[in-house]
């Protein structure tokens, strides 16, 4: 029975498995591994386990091996050159006016390659800044364009929570994100308080969405006309946490009570 093991190449990455092989593995272990673009420098992330491959499954990449001091050597210079790699790559952005927002480079663990990550209101037309870098690195240059929620997962950041961003700490990937959902669950509309650090509306509010449908179920709509022991009415709120809503009553108060206490006609 074969064992895979997921790897991160990055902290807030995807997570992807790997044949471990013979080597006995721990999270927060570093490794060298096998991928399509070479040998990459990766962390154990989820400790190994037993898996059944079918014939129909695609071979998993292996764990080459175990990283060592020159390893670590080479990724810190990597990491070096990334920053050294910027700063030219801004310059040339700035020489050739073009209206785009560089936030990231990599390096690929064997120095051959170079990513450049992006956003751009449009289409760039970046070939004299390819031919720019080339000449200046020496590796093959690849300009990738993403969008801004994919900025903010690169780069990280504190939400108005208090806590990092999940997109940074956890997703693995985005979930549709509408206003219906703010609305579903009371929320100010306002945008400066349901739009995350990318400017997009906040993850988060997918999280609890179903619950507030699932709650809402059970109790009266808004507009609908009840009888409560206040008198008649009709539902202007809901407070689905508490199973409560708000009746305004025909004489204009509103009063707050759950919904076992309305009077049935």
């Amino acid at each position: 029975m074969n064992k895979k093991v997921g790897i991160k190449f990055k902290p807030s990455g995807k997570i992807y498995d790997f044949d471990c092989g013979a080597f006995v593995l721990n999270p927060g272990d570093r490794v060298i591994v096998e991928t399509e673009q070479g040998l990459g420098f990766g962390t154990v992330t989820v400790a190994p386990v037993e898996f059944e491959s079918k014939p129909s499954d695609r071979p998993l990449k292996k764990v080459y091996r175990m990283a060592n001091e020159k390893d670590y050597k080479r990724r810190s210079q990597n990491i070096a050159d990334e920053k050294s790699a910027h700063s030219y790559c801004i310059k040339c952005i700035n020489d050739l006016v073009l209206k785009m927002n560089l936030f990231s480079v990599e390096k690929s663990f064997d120095g051959n390659k170079y990513t450049f990550f992006f956003t751009s209101e449009g289409r760039v037309d970046f070939r004299q800044l390819v031919k720019m870098l080339v000449k200046h690195l020496g590796a093959r240059i690849e300009m990738r364009q993403v969008g801004i929620r994919n900025q903010a997962k690169m780069c990280g950041g504190i939400g108005r929570c208090g806590r990092e961003l999940c997109c940074a700490a956890f997703l693995d990937k985005f979930e549709p994100v509408s206003i219906r959902m703010a609305k579903e669950q009371s929320l100010s509309l306002n945008p400066t308080k349901i739009s995350g650090q990318c400017g997009r509306l906040m993850c988060c509010l997918t999280y609890e969405y179903t619950t507030y449908q699932n709650l809402k179920k059970k109790l009266p709509k808004i507009g609908k006309s009840v009888k409560t022991i206040s008198g008649k009415g009709k539902v202007i709120r809901h407070n689905a946490i508490c199973n409560r809503i708000t009746v305004r009553l025909e004489g204009g108060m509103e009063v707050e009570t759950t919904v076992n206490q309305l009077i049935k006609e």
